[in-house]
C-alpha cells in the first residue's frame, strides 16, 4: 500500500507540487483521489500540455483533467488489464470499482519482464552528439579523459546518453569532435559487439554546436536529435517528437523547469508607492535551455561555412525568418547537467547506491 500511497494526489493539488512528487519518486504519472474516491490521472504530459498553453503552476490539477483516461474495472480480466497497459505503455493501472473506490494498481514493473516502458518504440531518427568539447567545468579530470568518456558506473557519459536514444530505435549517431578526438574514437573502436553505428565529424577549429553542423550538411536529410554530450534529460522522445512535428518546428528545444525559491515576502507596488500585492516566499519558475533539441533539415540554409555559431544565434535567426521555434518543457528533476562536479559527483553517489 506504501507504493500506492506515495502515487496519490487530491485534486487541488498544484501542477508544481504535481511536479515535484513526480521528481522525487521517479514518475510521470499520478493518481487523483478524493475521499478515497478516484477521480482521475495525471500525467507528465498532462502538466506539459498546460504549461505550453500558459496554464499558470500555482493553478490545481482539476483545472487540467482530460476525459479519455484508461482505467480498469474490478470486473475485468486481470490478463486483459496487462495486455492494454502493455499495447497502451501504461506505468500503472488503477483498478476501481463500480463506486470509483481504489480496489487496486497494477504497476508495470511488476509485471513486465522489460522494466522499460519505451522499450517496442521505434523512431529510427539520427542522433548528433556535441562532443568536442574540452570540458574545463570537470577539470582536472578531463585534461587526461575526454568528457565524454568520463565514466558513470559501468559505463561512460556519453554511453549513458547514447542508451536513451537507442532505447527508442535511434542507432545511428554522430559525434562532432575535436578535443582528445583520437581518444574518443579508439574507445568505441574497440567496443567488439555494438548495436548502434558511431560516425564522425571533425572539428579543424572550434565551431559551436551550431556552426558544426554545417560538416553534415550532405549527410542529414530527415529530422533529427543534436544533444550536449555532457546532459541526461528524462523525456518522452516520441511525445517531444510527436509536438515537434505537430506544430511544424524547424527546431524544438527542450528546456528545464528551473525553480527558484524567494526567501522573502515579496512586495509590488504602484507608481506612487501604494501596495499592489503581496507574496509570501514565492517561487519563480523559468525555462532553460537544457543542452537536447530536434532538427529539420532546413536548418543547413541557414547556418555559416566554416564559422564559429552558437545554437541560439541559429535559433534567433530561424525566428528572424519568420520560421517555427518551438519549446518542450521537463521537470527540473528530469535534466541533469553532468558537466560540472557538483551534479557529477551527485550522479557516482546515486549510482553507487543502486
Amino acid at each position: 500500500m506504501m507504493k500506492i500511497n506515495d502515487i496519490i494526489i487530491t485534486p487541488e493539488t498544484t501542477l508544481f507540487e504535481a511536479l515535484n512528487i513526480m521528481d522525487k519518486i521517479d514518475r510521470k504519472l499520478l493518481l487523483v483521489l478524493d475521499n478515497k474516491k478516484f477521480i482521475s490521472l495525471i500525467s507528465i504530459g498532462d502538466i506539459q500540455r498546460s504549461i505550453l498553453k500558459k496554464i499558470k503552476l500555482d493553478s490545481p490539477v482539476r483545472k487540467v483533467f482530460r476525459t479519455d483516461i484508461l482505467v480498469a474495472k474490478s470486473s475485468d480480466d486481470k490478463k486483459q488489464i496487462l495486455q492494454k497497459m502493455k499495447k497502451e505503455r501504461i506505468e500503472f493501472m488503477p483498478v476501481i470499482d463500480e463506486y470509483s473506490n481504489l480496489i487496486d494498481v497494477l504497476f508495470w514493473e511488476d509485471y513486465f519482464e522489460n522494466k522499460k516502458i519505451t522499450a517496442g518504440t521505434k523512431l529510427g531518427l539520427p542522433v548528433v552528439i556535441m562532443a568536442g568539447g574540452e570540458g574545463t567545468r570537470l577539470r582536472p579530470l578531463t585534461n587526461i579523459i575526454p568528457k565524454p568518456l568520463i565514466p558513470i558506473d559501468d559505463k561512460t557519459i556519453v554511453e549513458d546518453i547514447m542508451d536513451k536514444f537507442i532505447d527508442v530505435g535511434c542507432n545511428d549517431f554522430t559525434f562532432s569532435v575535436n578535443y582528445k578526438a583520437e581518444k574518443i574514437k579508439d574507445y568505441f573502436e574497440k567496443i567488439p559487439e555494438k548495436n548502434y553505428t558511431v560516425n564522425y565529424i571533425q572539428e579543424d577549429k572550434p565551431l559551436g554546436t551550431a556552426g558544426s553542423l554545417y560538416l553534415l550538411k550532405d549527410k542529414l536529410k530527415t529530422t533529427f536529435f543534436v544533444s550536449n554530450c555532457d546532459i541526461l534529460v528524462d523525456v518522452n522522445l516520441a511525445d517531444l517528437l510527436n509536438y515537434h512535428r505537430e506544430n511544424n518546428n524547424v527546431i524544438t528545444v527542450v528546456s528545464v523547469l528551473k525553480n527558484y525559491s524567494i526567501p522573502y515576502g515579496t512586495i509590488e507596488t504602484s507608481e506612487n508607492g501604494q501596495l499592489v500585492s503581496l507574496n509570501e516566499k514565492p517561487n519563480i519558475v523559468y525555462q532553460i535551455n537544457s543542452g537536447l533539441y530536434i532538427l529539420e533539415p532546413k536548418i543547413f540554409e541557414y547556418l555559416p561555412e566554416n564559422q564559429f555559431m552558437h545554437i541560439t544565434d541559429l535559433i534567433l535567426k530561424l525566428r528572424e525568418n519568420n520560421l517555427n521555434v518551438g519549446v518542450f518543457p521537463v521537470s527540473e528533476g528530469s535534466w541533469v547537467d553532468m558537466g560540472n562536479w557538483d551534479e557529477y559527483l551527485k550522479i557516482i553517489k546515486k549510482e553507487a547506491i543502486k
